[in-house]
This record gives C-alpha cells, structure tokens and sequence, in this order.
C-alpha cells in the first residue's frame, strides 16, 4: 500500500523544503518514496540540487524525483482516451485530434495530477509518495476530486433516470445507437466504462479519508497570517474528508499560544538548514504513520443517529446546514461537502445540530 504525503500552508513558509525532508526521511527509513514537485519553475529544482524532469530520476537511495508537467500529462491522458473510444466504439470520432496539439486550460493542473498520483500509487513502485502541490485550496479541491466527481455521477445520474426525456427516448435510442456505434447497452459493455469510473472514485475516496494511506500536515511559522491560514486550511481539510496529522513550525519558536491555536495536533519545531545539509530537518519531523492518532474529519454512530464533523479554524456563524433529499451538505467556508449517509440514516431528517469544541454534530 502507498502512503501519500502532502504539506498545507501560506507561501512563503517553506512547504518545499519540508517536503523535500520528509521524501529524504521516509528514503533513509528504507521506504521507496518518489517526490512529485507540481512548480514546473527552478525553486524546486534548486532545492533538490539536480535539473527533475517528468520522469522519475534518482536523488538518493530510496528516494526518486520528478517535476509534473501538465502538458506532457494532457498528451498521455488524451492517447488514453482515444484508445478507449476506439474500444467501445465502432466509429471513433477523437482519432484526429492529437494530444500535441491540446493546450492546458485553467483547472486542469489539478486534475491532471490527481491522475499521475494515482497511476504513481497503484504502479506499486513506491512505500510513499510525498506530492509538493500549491498547498492552499486548489490541493484541497484536488483531492476532494473523487468525492465531488461521485456526487455528480449519482445525483444526475438519477435525475436523467427519473426525467420523462429518458423514459420516452432510451427505449427509442437503445437500437439506433447498437446500429450506429456497435454498442449494445443491454450487455456489459456500455456499462464497463462506467463501472470502471465508479471504482476508481470509490478508491479515490477510500485514500483521501483513510489516515493509513493519505494524510497532510500544516506547515507555518509565527507570523500570524501564515497562522491564519494554517488553522482555515486545516478546517477545510476536514471537509474533503483529508486527516491534518500535525503542524510544522518553521523558521520560529514554539510557544504556549501557539500550540494552542493548533490543539490537539501536536506540533514540531523545525531548525534552520545549512547548506546541503538535510539531517537536522529530517530528524525534527514528525512521525507522519502517526497521523492515523489525530482526529477524524467525521464520524458516524448509528446507534446514537448521529454524525459529527469536525471543522476547526470555524466559528458556527460560517458553518451552514442544508438537507435536500438524501444527503446533507455542511458548507463551511468556501468548500461545501455532500454527505452520503448509511442506509439506514439516509432520507432521514435532520432533527439538531450543535456546533461546540470545533465539532458539528448531527442528529437523525
């Protein structure tokens, strides 16, 4: 199984450097562990103290390298799309268009490496994967990718299902589409796709919420906005179901305030690094397999009919509750999460909800 490690924090208050630590301790430990740096600029190449390229390059025993180009994903990804409508069907219409040509639209850098990660992971190359992305909002809604990708799928899935459109016109056009595409739709084939897509959100999920394979630390130091937006990331953290293992101050002195603002996680005090010099850093790390002892984003107890959601960083004035049908969406800050709840929760209403301590809880 590949343990998936990534740093959230302000600019400036030295993610790369930690995370090219954290790569260097987990090698010395003797785990395979590839570096994935998302800046295509020389600060990450300048750090590491070699030119990485998009493919996987070796550092150091243990430890391999490369620098995501989104560009050269997009060609890969486009080929695999191609190949997968020549599969199903019998006139492709994409095999003209060439992965060369395309250009990298806004948004697509995330996606693009969400999918190297995952390829990286289930290649079985590597113990741990350390991903040094934007750190802010934009990793956050990389990951939280697979849960809201699920929520579409599902949600209109059954909407297109239910509307009087597909009961009129799917029995009309289940036989023109055989004839035209050499697809039957009553057999496997139309459906293997889509099953594939659903297994592969169900894993994304899966990695994301489970402290065992995925987890993020907050990295900051003591001025008070890279505070700030320590604790907001790690609020919003929760609502992508992503576990905060701990916080790394950096470039500053512990003190009692802060390790309140950040309680329960425990917090680690990095030295300064001198040169090439990587020892002290990487012994001043946490324990990242520790993760798995800080709080859960959320809980269900179904004997007690309740959820409970954890959201520091958030006072209850912005945290907002909805229920429409099945699922329920707590929107906190600017990320909302949908809530698919267990049968025997699901379409029931909500009948309280508390916020105290940092936790929204939920009853049924």
């Amino acid at each position: 199984m590949t343990f998936i490690l990534t740093f959230l924090g302000k600019g400036g208050t030295g993610r790369t450097t930690v995370a090219i630590a954290a790569a260097r301790r987990l090698a010395a430990e003797g785990k395979r562990v590839l570096l994935l740096g998302q800046d295509t600029g020389p600060a990450f190449g300048l750090l590491v103290g070699m030119n990485p390229g998009p493919d996987p390059q070796e550092l150091v025993p243990n430890l391999q390298i490369a620098q995501l180009h989104s560009a050269a994903m997009l060609e890969h990804n486009w080929e695999e799309i191609k190949r997968l409508e020549a599969e199903y069907l019998r006139t492709p219409t994409l095999k003209s268009v060439y992965g060369q040509e395309l250009g990298v639209l806004p948004g697509m850098d995330g996606a693009l490496a969400l999918n190297a990660i995952r390829e990286y992971s289930a290649s079985q190359t590597y113990d741990a994967i350390v991903y040094d992305g934007t750190g802010d909002q934009a990793t956050l809604r990389m990951l939280g990718t697979p849960e809201v990708m699920s929520w579409y799928v599902r949600r209109f899935r059954q909407v297109f299902a239910d509307s009087d459109f597909a009961k009129t016109m799917v029995p009309l056009l289940q036989p023109i589409v055989a004839t035209l595409f050499n697809v039957d739709w009553l057999s496997g084939n139309f459906s293997q796709p889509t099953n594939q897509v659903n297994t592969l959100l169900d894993q994304g999920k899966d990695a994301v919420s489970n402290p065992e394979k995925m987890a993020a630390y907050l990295v900051t130091t003591a001025d008070p906005m890279a505070i700030a937006t320590a604790r907001y990331l790690w609020g919003a953290a929760q609502q992508v179901n992503l576990t905060i293992g701990g916080v790394i101050l950096n470039q500053a002195t512990s003190t009692g305030a802060l390790v309140a603002e950040f309680a329960p996680l425990p917090v680690n005090v990095l030295p300064s690094r001198t040169g090439a010099d990587w020892q002290a850093l990487m012994a001043a790390l946490p324990d990242f397999h520790q993760a798995t002892q800080a709080p859960r984003p959320m809980t269900i107890n179904l004997a007690e009919r309740k959820v409970r959601l954890f959201l520091p960083g958030f006072d209850k004035t912005q945290v907002k509750l909805s229920q429409n049908g099945p699922e329920v969406t707590i929107e906190a800050g600017d990320q909302r999460h949908n809530i698919l709840l267990p049968p025997e929760l699901s379409g029931k209403p909500v009948t309280g909800a508390k916020f105290q301590d940092s936790y929204l809880t939920i009853s049924f």
